[in-house]
């Protein structure tokens, strides 16, 4: 079979129903499954700013001054065949069951494919992955929007180029004062400067990752994986600055680096960090990376293998010393499958990662070492599990499943860190990423 070399424009498109489940699902679709719920029909979208109708324990909650809000961001033109998204989309959460009600839509924005907020939660901010906005060729972009703090409804501020194509991730400084950009086809991460409106200034640097060129595929793949991540050059697919904020980090997933650059607090400047990047295993795609709660010790997704590798962080210096790799699938899949979101539990617990092509969440048990044991690989019940998110109490964890168009839920256990399928399914078009606050009621 011919071998797929995958970049992101093409990564939805490109792979096919490959690995349908990991060994976990296929073991538990032999074992007798509960009854579903009767289906419930899709709620009708209200007014902007309207109130769903609510259980008794979310009305407790409305009037106790809080509601539970998440925005969901998607592909709405080029990229995948199947972008359908509108733009960012408003649900309302019931606190009760998680079940997500839509509230409204804002549809002027392209491809808004991540998203950020304000650490007031006042703004939220989104990449735009696209190579030709504007008159910038090769360029996307990044908008910021403000939030109604009542009925958290969006209101565009501004965009801004990010200096380079294809952005696919983004994030704010601790300091607030600046976004960070990941251009994913540019390999490059620009730093643009926020106003005290929460608009988008000045770029204030750009930095473009060099490296040699890479092998296709990472030798410790899961058995029969024919699916490859592009690496045919630098791809910048996650920056974000440590707990501390004295250091940004870049996943570099062409050239297999984890970037490490201080920040300048005035200028917004990046320099190399003493020991500059950290070299992952050849091939493995780094993606997306988390810290734990104390920033002394990072998870890195590997996007290409399917692993986790553990490594402890030296907050002084930036340093990264691996120390666990570990797989997201079982010892008993065979075939093709992606990785592509990492979240650990606020309690520091448990990691979850989903496996796109596997159409799985790996659940790990996190050790009083900090390394990584794996609970269990759960069926995602839908097609190709990108991003995934707590709400803010955590109390569910929810996952975009891109190619199925909707979003799917899991009540989780804090005490075993087990998911619990909550039968809920939110229509949305292509979704990719989450993100939660809560407003006044």
């Amino acid at each position: 079979m011919e071998n797929w070399n995958i970049s992101r424009r093409v990564l939805g498109s490109s792979l096919v129903a490959a690995g349908v489940a990991g060994a976990a699902w296929r073991a538990s679709a032999a074992a007798p499954k509960p009854a579903a719920p009767p289906p419930t029909p899709p709620a009708e979208p209200l007014p902007a700013g309207a109130l769903p109708k609510t259980t008794p324990e979310a009305a407790a909650a409305q009037s106790s001054g809080e509601r539970v809000l998440c925005y969901v961001g998607g592909y709405t033109k080029h990229g995948p065949p199947e972008a359908n998204a509108k733009g960012v989309t408003l649900f309302e959460m019931n606190p009760d069951n998680g079940v997500l009600t839509h509230l409204s839509v804002f549809e002027d924005t392209d491809n808004p494919s991540f998203l950020a907020l304000s650490h007031d939660r006042r703004f939220l901010y989104a990449c735009n992955e696209l190579e030709d906005y504007g008159a910038n060729k090769d360029s996307g972009a990044a908008t910021a929007f403000s939030i109604d703090p009542r009925t958290g409804v969006l209101t565009k501020l501004n965009t801004v180029t990010s200096a380079g194509a294809n952005p696919a991730h983004l994030s704010v400084h601790p300091s607030g004062r600046f976004l960070l950009v990941a251009n994913y086809s540019s390999g490059s991460v620009a730093v643009i400067r926020i106003k005290d409106d929460g608009s988008l200034g000045e770029r204030t640097a750009l930095v473009k990752n060099s490296g040699p060129r890479m092998p296709e595929r990472a030798k410790d793949n899961p058995p029969g994986n024919y699916a490859v991540s592009d690496h045919s050059g630098a791809h910048a697919h996650m920056v974000q600055a440590d707990v501390a904020g004295r250091f940004v980090l870049v996943a570099d997933a062409g050239l297999d680096r984890i970037y490490v650059f201080t920040l300048d607090p005035d200028h917004g400047t990046l320099t190399p960090a003493k020991i500059p990047f950290h070299a992952m295993e050849p091939g493995s795609a780094p993606r997306h990376f988390c810290f734990s709660p104390d920033g002394k010790t990072i998870y890195i997704l590997g996007e290409q293998n399917s692993r986790v590798v553990v490594a402890d962080y030296d907050t002084d210096t930036g340093a990264i010393s691996p120390r666990q790799s570990i797989s997201t699938v079982t010892s008993h899949f065979r075939g093709s499958t992606i990785a592509a979101g990492i979240m650990l539990h606020p309690n520091g617990k448990f990691l979850y990662v989903t496996n796109r092509l596997g159409n799985s969440i790996a659940v790990f048990g996190v050790k009083p070492d900090r390394s990584l044991a794996l609970l269990d690989e759960v069926w995602a019940r839908a097609d190709y599990g990108r991003s995934l998110s707590f709400d803010p109490a955590a109390k569910f964890l929810f996952v975009a499943n891109q190619r199925s168009d909707s979003i799917t839920s899991f009540k989780v256990d804090p005490t075993t860190g087990a998911l619990d399928f909550t039968w809920t399914f939110t229509p949305v078009g292509t979704p990719t990423a989450f993100a939660f606050t809560t407003t006044k009621a």
